[in-house]
């Protein structure tokens, strides 16, 4: 087994540490967050979205771990995450889930100072010297070298797959996007000042607003397809809900196409090829919370899927914008391990 750390335990960094729990080859030893063991123990357990965990989680009384199911997990309270000393757990691969640390700069000492093998972020790193990956479409370039990875974003998880067959079988000449997306934790609940982000909309109430933000996802796909850079971009608007988002993407096409045959090249691609597992087609006239704890990335909305003129696509795709996410980064993390430093086969290969 690789033994692993977490550092941020919000919302992705709990889901991950759920979904990667019960890999047999990743063995989860430490956590770190400002939190209190308490709150990490006690969140962990208990989610008001994703419902009760079938594990036993208890924190210690000295704050310094918590259990799960009788196995002890170190924590640690460390702003500067150099302060932990990893190799003396023998932690070889950290997932980065603070969100804090998306340069990298940030990110090396991990490697410098750590002596970490592998880190997998949970945020893209639009820099030289991290490479984004979105399971499905541009795996193949994870190699022994590149030992600082990230999952990319949520939206991203969920527009690559459409695009990747969009593109693949019509060609995209360009396109944009709006993704209908949750609340997340850089929003207020009532309205005040928000420290976390400089967008005075994120400052007004999470709960009673729609709230037009950005997105990279859409600029994020260049990271994927090079060739689509300058020709596609995207915004979001936050809406009071705790849980399922939505993806409006709308492209225009080389070839003239009809509805059924682009329904037909997504629901081709969910069944056989590298997006099994991450692209779902769905035909039932289905609502947001009929696609919470759903672990694929995207679900392409069948029924919601138009042609104009024959060259513009618009097509609708859910995605649980944690549950999917987490999913698919809690695999990454069983890739890189596998493969980079266990030298085993990934129990995911999405050939």
């Amino acid at each position: 087994m690789v033994k692993c750390a977490v550092n941020g335990f919000g919302r992705i960094g709990r889901l991950v540490f759920r979904y990667a729990w019960d890999d047999p080859t990743l063995e989860i030893v430490h956590v770190n967050d400002l939190c209190s063991c308490d709150s990490a123990a006690y969140l962990v357990q208990y989610d008001s979205v994703h419902r009760k965990w079938d594990k036993n989680v208890e924190a210690s009384e000295d704050g310094k771990s918590f259990t799960v199911d009788g196995s002890v997990v170190t924590f640690s309270q460390e702003k500067d995450y150099t302060n932990i000393d990893f190799a003396a757990m023998g932690v070889e691969l950290v997932m980065e889930c603070t969100g804090k640390f998306i340069k990298v700069d940030k990110l090396k000492p991990y490697f410098d100072t750590c002596g970490v093998k592998q880190v997998v972020v949970s945020a893209p790193v639009k820099e030289e010297g991290a490479v984004n990956i979105v399971l499905g479409c541009n795996h193949h370039l994870l190699s022994k070298e590149t030992t600082l990875v990230t999952n990319a974003s949520c939206t991203t998880n969920c527009l690559a797959p459409v695009v990747k067959v969009i593109h693949d079988n019509f060609g995209i000449e360009h396109g944009c996007i709006t993704t209908i997306h949750n609340v997340t934790g850089t929003q207020t609940l009532v309205d005040m000042p928000n420290t976390k982000k400089s967008d005075l909309r994120r400052a007004r109430s999470g709960m009673v607003n729609l709230s037009p933000t950005s997105t990279g996802s859409a600029t994020a796909i260049v990271e994927i397809y090079p060739e689509l850079k300058g020709k596609l971009n995207g915004l979001a608007v936050r809406v009071p809900l705790t849980n399922a988002s939505l993806t409006d993407c709308v492209f225009e096409v080389k070839k003239t196409v009809t509805k059924e045959e682009v329904n037909a090249a997504l629901k081709a691609a969910s069944e056989s090829g590298p997006l099994v597992g991450i692209l779902g087609y769905e035909t039932k006239p289905l609502v947001s919370t009929d696609y919470t704890d759903d672990t694929r990335s995207s679900i392409v909305d069948a029924l919601s899927t138009q042609v104009i003129d024959g060259t513009m696509i618009k097509i609708y795709a859910w995605y649980d914008n944690e549950a999917g996410y987490s999913k698919r980064m809690a695999e990454l993390c069983n890739i890189v391990a596998s493969k980079y430093i266990a030298g085993t086969e990934p129990a995911y290969k999405y050939e």
